[in-house]
């Protein structure tokens, strides 16, 4: 067997591979011979087939297995030995090789077009984005610390409604006369009156006892969002639902909120137990601050792969990709819609896959199997109670194994591994690019985040 290429242009090769029938006959005989062993064929005993006649009748079959296999073996350790960084696949080039029969010939040559990946560099001067970081007010901290309450508070069951309590009831959609429309909703609901879009509203309902009804506009008390999960309607159904309704109470419920006292403090923070209230917003703070950082690096990774995207100027074989996309055997990807969504889709995805090539060079950014199960360690932590009489190390021995396990099923962790193959590139972008960092409102962050 001899292998050959033939440069086509700076970034396209033609690889020629010669097999002879010295190279493929001993695997191609041994093939034969266990046929002979095990056919059935009519007019003979099982395995007792005259050589001659399974020559002719599997000879090609057998002979086309034994080259192909010979075929992609060779190829794929050719480009491993040259050192190729090819792009998408090696593709055969049928009118070169011309038509093949493996039932006559002896001695075969393929031709195969490759593409090679072009050399670039990345320069990070040229990555001018700033890391959005949302500014956690004193307002935010008493929000969360008011959700908190609520989240660790009691239930009661008031007789009347009050400001802020959740009604339930059967909800009839009704036409301007008070009536039940005919063909209009009719379904069991639940409200949240601190959702009230309106508070001059809020006497419709309050001192309202159970079977009692309130009659009010759904679109103009309660935001779509509510209107969606009550009434079970996708959100444009919901945005167009103007309709009045009339209400029949069936039951009240009312948070009591939990008190600013020690017990709360270490529910909420069972491993840090702020001592006072002081110490349990400052708590609170670091916490929304991580979970707003965790958004900005998800942002700031978006907006540097765009920039890096934009700034890959290395020349590419475009033509050879395209006609490799086509020959992917993809109903949807015909030489038309590839060329429609060449620039949108295609060109960048290919720079992409190029530019995290590179990036693996400076630091792995793909998730390894440790930092899945660490980080699947530190969930199972944060909920976690040692058994009674365990040590330490017997607790993190139990949570090894439960996150291997659970490790196990990358179907079960897709997300998980986004998640830290997200981490993984702010960090290197953050080392690499060095961002100047920008404090921002939540709603400047929001507008940033949709561009």
């Amino acid at each position: 067997m001899n292998i050959t290429r033939e440069k086509l242009s700076d970034l396209e090769l033609c690889i020629k591979i010669d097999i002879e029938e010295k190279d493929y006959i001993e695997s191609a005989n041994k093939q034969l011979k266990d046929y002979q062993h095990k056919a059935t064929v009519p007019g003979f005993r099982k395995g007792m087939a005259p050589k001659a006649l399974i020559e002719r009748m599997y000879k090609g079959s057998i002979v086309g297995d034994a080259v192909q296999n010979m075929l992609n073996t060779s190829l794929f350790k050719y480009i491993d030995d040259e050192k190729l960084h090819i792009l998408g696949m090696p593709m055969s080039n049928d009118e070169k090789t011309g038509d093949v029969d493996f039932g006559k010939q002896k001695d075969f040559t393929f031709y195969f077009d490759i593409a090679i990946a072009p050399e670039f560099e990345i320069d990070w001067k040229k990555v001018d984005v700033k890391y959005n970081q949302v500014k956690v007010s004193s307002k935010d901290v008493e929000a969360e610390v008011v959700n908190i309450q609520n989240r660790y508070g009691k239930f009661e069951t008031p007789e009347k409604v009050g400001a802020g309590d959740y009604i339930y009831g059967k909800l009839v959609e009704v036409d301007k006369k008070g009536n039940a429309k005919e063909g209009g909703v009719e379904t069991f609901v639940s409200l949240n009156l601190q959702n009230l879009k309106d508070e001059a509203l809020l006497p419709l309902f309050e001192g309202k006892k159970a079977e009692e009804k309130v009659g009010f506009n759904m679109a103009k008390a309660f935001p779509t969002a509510d209107i969606e999960r009550a009434l079970h309607l996708d959100t444009e159904a919901a945005k167009k639902f103007k309709s009045d309704v009339e209400l029949t109470l069936s039951g009240i419920s009312r948070i009591v909120p939990h008190k600013m006292n020690a017990d709360l403090y270490k529910t909420v923070f069972p491993e840090q137990k702020p001592k006072d209230a002081d110490a349990f917003r400052k708590a609170l703070q670091a916490e929304l601050e991580k979970a707003n950082n965790e958004q900005s690096d998800y942002l700031y990774v978006n907006q540097v792969r765009r920039a890096l995207i934009a700034q890959f100027s290395a020349p590419l074989p475009e033509d050879f990709l395209k006609r490799w996309f086509a020959s992917r055997g993809n109903k949807d990807m015909t030489p038309e819609s590839i060329e429609a969504n060449w620039a949108d889709q295609y060109l960048p995805s290919l720079k992409w896959e190029l530019i995290e090539a590179k990036l693996e060079e400076i630091q792995p950014v793909e998730p390894t199997s440790n930092q899945i199960v660490d980080h699947i360690k530190d969930i199972l932590r944060r909920n976690d109670k040692r058994e009674e009489g365990e040590t330490k190390e017997q607790a993190e021995e139990r949570l090894e194994k439960a996150a291997r396990s659970i490790a196990a099923d990358r179907q079960n962790v897709a997300q998980l591994v986004d998640r830290i193959y997200a981490d993984n590139l702010a960090r290197l972008f953050k080392e690499q690019a060095k961002p100047t960092v920008e404090k921002v409102s939540a709603k400047e962050f929001a507008e940033r985040a949709k561009e």
